[in-house]
């Protein structure tokens, strides 16, 4: 019988119809990897095709298609994607937290990188980061060596913000104080650094935080948007009582606002920390927010 050496089997990534599980398929493919991307519907699946990744048709919460999507690979890039527009997404994200955890059990994955966030460490005052916690918890509950890839805030969060301030000049915000600094990362960043997790060899469960290369104010956003457009752009911090209002539009059920508001509440209070496990090995991504913000800022312009 013919067996595939382990080096030839691809690296299962899901979440490419995202911004993370995309870079990570491509900086995958690009050094020259086997990569398998699992896709809900194969339309997904046609540019990966067309670039010589395997495509595998699987729900997040269905066993029987995740195991297969994930028998024989080196390893597998697992994230568990929101729906923010249900009623039931902290229960619809322990369904794909559950059914992740036993396909991978099934199909006997040897390492996975999960993407979580910072905060993920805290058992409460979290929000929505209160589903990465259990992701990580239902998968450690396998025993198989695993990779805990805490991001920050991503850089791309700002993106309706920002097209705001090209609109009016004004940029909404929902961290403060506006001169206070966070830790931001750039999705293209998580991806990349996914991809090197995977192609590491270790045992056990690790922890690794992701920042960019410095971490930057509402008020850092705003200047480089006013340099991208050539105008003033001022920050106009939002009272958490404005919060729903100012998110009325986006389709948000009424758990997903009250998560979105324990959250925001505890990076503006900095309870959701990304140095507060003392666990973690800290990595820095490449991209500065300059990068990320000046090509939304010109994107909107061009609208």
């Amino acid at each position: 019988m013919f067996h595939m050496s382990a080096s030839s089997l691809p690296y299962a990534v899901c979440g490419v119809t995202g911004r993370t599980g995309a870079a990570a398929a491509d900086t995958l493919l690009r050094a020259g990897c086997a990569v398998r991307v699992v896709v809900r519907d194969p339309a997904q699946g046609r540019r990966w095709a067309e670039r010589g990744a395997e495509v595998a048709v699987a729900d997040l919460t269905e066993l029987a298609a995740l195991t297969r999507a994930l028998d024989r690979v080196r390893g597998a890039y697992l994230v568990c994607p929101q729906d923010y527009g249900r009623d039931d997404v902290f229960e619809q994200a322990a369904r794909i937290a559950d059914t992740a955890a036993r396909a991978a059990l099934v199909a006997e994955v040897p390492r996975l990188v999960a993407l979580s966030s910072m905060g993920a460490d805290r058992a409460g005052g979290t929000g929505w980061i209160g589903m990465n916690r259990a992701f990580e918890q239902r998968l450690g509950e396998t025993g198989i060596a695993a990779t805990w890839l805490r991001a920050a805030y991503f850089m791309e969060n700002w993106t309706p913000l920002v097209g705001q301030a090209v609109r009016s000049g004004t940029l909404p915000s929902f961290l403060a104080p506006p001169h206070r600094t966070f830790p931001m990362v750039a999705t293209a960043d998580v991806g990349s650094a996914a991809a090197a997790l995977l192609e590491d060899t270790w045992t056990g469960t690790r922890i690794v935080t992701l920042a960019g290369p410095k971490e930057y104010a509402p008020d850092d956003v705003a200047a480089i948007v006013a340099a991208a457009l050539g105008t003033p752009v001022r920050v106009a911090t939002l009272a958490e009582g404005d919060w729903h209002g100012a998110l009325a539009g986006a389709g948000f059920s009424q758990a997903a606002l009250a998560g979105f508001t324990v959250m925001t509440r505890g990076l503006n209070s900095g309870h959701i920390d990304i140095g507060s496990d003392p666990r973690a090995t800290a990595r820095v991504g490449t991209t500065p927010l300059e990068r990320v913000i000046a090509d939304l800022a010109r994107a909107g312009r061009g609208r």
